[in-house]
């Protein structure tokens, strides 16, 4: 007999509320989900963040029909808020709230409610798990004996005589079985995406993708993409319905696709007309300059000068303005100072740049835990930057993350770029050299 779902509305990955960057993740696997656990129910986790940041049919089914729920309304993100309202209007006394201690206060509409709150080191985490999981627990297990419930809502709380709608147990069974299908349908993708591109392909086209939960059809996108399996992740959004098929997730990953899988004017295709109808991002315009920046290496492989240096152009714009758009995001800013100190003569705006793109890099590892990435970023900035003394250090840091290969020859391609262009304008390059021989051993 399976257990009952408690429902969790929170965000994803790293967020930065009160100055302060918060991994929720750590939190759910550290503190929710254990509370789940402890009191005997399955977890369940909002999907919006995975499925394009939109609230659809099974998120309300969810919202609705799960038993319990909890909150975090940490960052006042407006979903989640809409979302307990829906909830609030629903169930009088089954959804817990939680947030992280902060020195600005809750929007009024949920300030009369009971909040169990969090504390939150530099790094992200938090240093009173044990604490908030004791408590959380408490409360889910207080939910659970209907002796000792007390209306959570505020809605029932201030409006006498307000009843619940009656749901049909068919209804909430059916909707459990729903789940609990979706949820061995993702373990299933995991296990396909480990042995390779046909089994992930059979998994496909053994289920009715349309009418899948959103949250398990992005799985399975996002596996095809982890093992490179780019025709398949353009198939799958033809697949797709339209309302997830035209998600920004989606395009964004679907253009990757395309580029990747030399459909290059199609990619640029889908993100210029994302950027149109969604606005840019730093994401959109990231995988826009790659497009351009392939476009350009291609060029210069055919020996045409003057394309490339237009390409090149483009390229550097596309990158700058995906870190203006969001300057915590250090990925398209090291990409434009890369490129702009290839190009000939040097684009003068990377002397005003590249502070801000170390500031947000060092910024990003002092509040997680770094990965080869970050590390292999601020090598990046200490090679354009010829300070010695820092590229030894990113090297080494890099190297303790135990990169892959190809993550290191990603790399190795960059510096490799940067000493051909200096070698040609007649600089010193022993340092680029010696760079390029740590990154080369490490790759054999």
């Amino acid at each position: 007999m399976s257990l009952p779902f408690c429902f969790v509305l929170m965000p994803f990955g790293i967020k930065e509320s009160d100055g302060k960057a918060i991994d929720f993740d750590f939190i759910y696997d550290k503190v929710i989900k254990p509370s789940i656990t402890d009191s005997g129910l399955e977890p369940i986790r909002a999907d919006e963040e995975i499925a394009g940041g939109i609230i659809h049919k099974p998120m309300f089914e969810r919202l609705i029909l799960c038993d319990f729920a909890i909150a975090d309304i940490t960052t006042a993100n407006a979903n989640v808020f809409y979302e307990l309202g829906i909830r609030h209007a629903i169930r009088p006394f089954s959804t817990v709230l939680i947030c992280s201690k902060s020195k600005n206060q809750l929007p009024f509409d949920v300030r009369m409610s009971r909040v169990l709150y969090y504390s939150i080191r530099n790094d992200g985490t938090s240093d009173d798990t044990e604490h908030i999981k004791k408590d959380l627990t408490k409360s889910i297990l207080e939910i659970k004996d209907s002796n000792h419930r007390f209306t959570d809502s505020p809605l029932f709380q201030l409006v006498q005589d307000f009843k619940p709608p009656e749901i049909k147990h068919l209804k909430t069974d059916l909707f459990l079985e729903r789940v609990q299908f979706s949820n061995k349908l993702k373990e299933k993708v995991e296990k396909a995406k480990n042995e390779g591109p046909s089994s992930l392909k059979s998994l496909e086209e053994s289920v009715d993708v349309k009418n899948l939960e959103y949250d398990v059809v992005i799985s399975l996108f996002l596996a095809y993409r982890s093992i490179k399996a780019w025709p398949e992740m353009i198939s799958l959004v033809e697949k797709m319905s339209q309302p997830l098929a035209e998600t920004i997730i989606v395009q964004e990953q679907l253009a990757l696709a395309l580029n990747r899988n030399a459909k290059s004017e199609k990619a640029e295709k889908v993100l210029l007309e994302l950027i149109e109808k969604k606005g840019g991002s730093s994401e959109t315009y990231g995988i826009l300059g790659r497009v351009y920046k392939d476009r350009w290496d291609e060029a210069l492989k055919n020996n045409n000068r003057l394309m490339a240096a237009g390409y090149l152009n483009r390229a550097i714009d596309a990158y700058l303005k995906g870190f203006e758009t969001d300057w915590r995001d250090a990925y398209p800013g090291i990409n434009a100072l890369t490129l702009m100190e290839i190009k000939n003569p040097p684009d003068d705006r990377r002397k005003q740049i590249l502070p801000v793109v170390r500031y947000s890099s060092e910024r990003r590892i002092s509040t997680k835990k770094p990965d080869y990435w970050d590390y292999a970023t601020l090598l990046e900035l200490a090679v354009l930057d010829k300070d010695e003394s820092k590229v030894i250090e990113a090297i080494a840091n890099a190297f303790s993350t135990s990169p892959d290969k190809w993550q290191v020859e990603s790399t190795l391609k960059n510096i490799n770029f940067i000493r051909e262009t200096r070698a040609g304008r007649k600089e010193s390059t022993d340092m680029e050299k010696g760079v390029e021989e740590e990154l080369k051993n490490y790759s054999k």
